[in-house]
């Protein structure tokens, strides 16, 4: 018995420190996080912009995760127990993708969302990574592989019939997606229907309600303060000449200040779910 109870404590210690030596998960701050400065900062951006721009036409979020290593652990394990802290997608739509590259292992993993496993079923996955991606990789062009691959899942997401962006930020809201629409039509209505003098500050008013339905109160505020600092400026402008050039500058600034604030606002996942679906592969 004394034999056994010491087995069972090497054992133990054993696997304390195994579990004590796995990969830490990296903070989720990008779409696109870059662990062996594989990728040049041009290309960084541009691969970051690419993934943003399609995550606001289509809602789904696609990641890209370029580490050192994954060992002790296999590729597999390492990837679902990300996509377990990152949850990317969004919830109860679970149409997340997460492309994972372990250069030094010289292995790659596509992890795929539950709500993708239709788009993308383990076959399309893995012709993926071996028609598209490993070709290039074994030529060293980790870049032109990963962008490729990136374009490859999101022809594939884009067949899906998915909530689209504006309507699930609508839902969520408890706004109806016939309610946009409506308050489109509404606001024309009113235009054909007020004086000239006045149609002016239909414009702030109509873009506040629908930045409100679609992303919150906050924002619709600040939409509603730049259109009013803008159409204040166009005003000045008509009537007092060179002292619109003023007011258009200050305009410009507002806006400005608008979308800088807005491409530095930080990334996070949706709470999306993955259940193993994917491929592998290595070069």
């Amino acid at each position: 018995m004394k034999k056994l109870a010491v087995i069972l404590g090497l054992l133990l210690v054993g696997l304390g420190g195994v579990a004590s030596e796995l990969q830490p998960i990296p903070s989720l701050k990008k779409r696109v996080t870059d662990k062996t400065g594989t990728l040049r900062a041009t290309e960084l951006h541009a691969l970051e912009q690419k993934l943003a721009d399609f995550e606001t036409q289509k809602g789904s979020q696609i990641v890209v995760v370029i580490i050192p290593t994954t060992e002790p652990e296999a590729i597999e394990q390492y990837s679902i127990r990300l996509a377990e802290a990152w949850e990317i997608g969004r919830q109860g739509v679970d149409d997340g993708v997460i492309l994972l590259v372990a250069k030094d292992d010289r292995k790659l993993r596509i992890e795929v969302g539950y709500g993708l496993e239709g788009a993308i079923p383990d076959i399309y996955a893995k012709r993926i990574i071996e028609n598209i991606i490993l070709p290039r990789f074994r030529q060293g062009d980790f870049a032109g592989g990963i962008n490729q691959g990136v374009d490859a899942l999101m022809q594939l997401i884009n067949g899906e019939n998915l909530p689209t962006a504006l309507t699930e930020k609508a839902e969520t809201q408890g706004v109806p997606g016939w309610v946009i629409p409506l308050v489109l039509v509404l606001f024309f209505v009113l235009m054909m229907n007020t004086p000239r003098k006045y149609i002016s500050l239909l414009f702030p008013l109509m873009l506040g309600v629908i930045s409100w339905l679609t992303i919150g109160f906050g924002v619709a505020m600040l939409v509603l303060m730049i259109t009013l600092i803008i159409v204040a400026g166009t005003g000045k402008n008509k009537g007092r000449g060179s002292s619109g050039s003023s007011s258009g500058s200050s305009s410009y600034s507002s806006s400005s200040y608008s979308s800088s604030s807005y491409s530095s606002s930080s990334f996070s996942g949706g709470g999306g779910s993955f259940g193993g679906g994917g491929a592998s592969g290595g070069w």
